[in-house]
């Protein structure tokens, strides 16, 4: 009697995995999508501040391993690999959660081979991203710490919720996609790694500058920028740093050239980082206004205020 006890709890299908795993990829969708509408333009901007403490994934998503391909005419960002994923996930989980086939059918465990497989590879993936982020490009992305969290999660979730009933395709299925994909995933490494660059043709490191700044300042912001520079108000900055980009922006390409920009990363043109580790800049971009430091992209008539300036402001 026990036994067939268990063997009905075992036929039981499990709605709630299904349902975490639809949510889980939801969340992918919206943090992947959000990570390549930035990388296309469509978003202004990405807050990478999380809890007023400035993070690195600017560096991250706009290091040589953020772009999966490029060439002239577009750029396919790495997220947009993940928002692909995220996105067949979540059609395959609603097909599970809402029944359309019994769960004794061969489709049903055919979508849930899928789910596994594909979470499977997300995860291998995600972890040598970590691995890259942590010891090579030496920062931490919020977004891409969410992102090996949900798949992991979902990998997980699709093992209860598939109840597999014989665990050796299981294993040996899931053990051919990781390897394939973690090889995969170690040649793209070393591909993009700009530490395997040909020595010979580089000799000298190039330094790295930050993008051009492509609006046009007008007077006021020319004679701010000035009394800026002339008062020995200075901002810290990183070449890789889009906050300190839409900073620029605001000033104009006509003012920036009058500001004292400082910058910090090691592979920056004019390299200062040994001034910014003395300053303490811990985010970017960092102003510097009579001794004290101010992180964030200030408004110029707040910055205006901060600075004590008594020009024009009509900016």
């Amino acid at each position: 009697m026990a036994l067939k006890t268990l063997n009905r709890r075992n036929k039981k299908d499990l709605k709630w995995p299904k349902i975490i795993i639809a949510i889980l990829s939801s969340i992918g969708v919206v943090d992947t999508g959000s990570i390549t509408l930035k990388n296309w333009g469509l978003f202004n901007s990405l807050s990478c501040s999380f809890g007023g403490f400035n993070t690195g994934c600017d560096k991250v998503l706009n290091s040589e391993w953020g772009t999966l391909f490029q060439n002239n005419q577009i750029t396919i960002p790495l997220s947009f690999a993940g928002f692909i994923s995220y996105l067949s996930l979540l059609i395959l989980s609603i097909f599970l959660t809402i029944n359309i086939t019994s769960p004794k059918e061969k489709l049903n465990k055919i979508i849930w081979w899928f789910v596994f497989l594909i979470s499977c590879g997300a995860t291998v993936f995600s972890l040598l991203l970590m691995y890259i982020m942590i010891f090579k490009i030496r920062a931490i992305c919020p977004f891409c710490i969410i992102s090996g969290i949900s798949s992991l999660s979902i990998f997980i979730l699709s093992i209860i919720g598939a109840k597999f009933e014989n665990r050796e395709p299981m294993i040996f299925r899931g053990f051919i996609v990781a390897f394939l994909v973690l090889i995969s995933g170690l040649v793209w490494d070393n591909k993009v790694d700009p530490a395997n660059a040909e020595q010979i043709s580089n000799p000298v490191p190039i330094e790295k500058i930050a993008p051009k700044v492509t609006t046009k300042s007008s007077s006021q912001k020319i004679n701010f920028a000035k009394f800026l520079s002339e008062n020995k108000i200075f901002m810290y900055s990183a070449y890789w740093c889009s906050h300190c980009y839409d900073q620029k922006q605001l000033f104009g390409k006509e003012a920036v050239k009058e500001l004292t920009i400082i910058e910090c990363e090691k592979d920056g043109k004019d390299s200062k980082t040994e001034l910014c580790i003395e300053k303490e800049i811990k985010g970017f971009p960092s102003w510097e206004i009579n001794g004290e430091i101010s992180s964030g992209v200030k408004d110029l008539n707040d910055l205006a205020i901060m600075s004590g300036y008594e020009g024009d402001t009509n900016f």
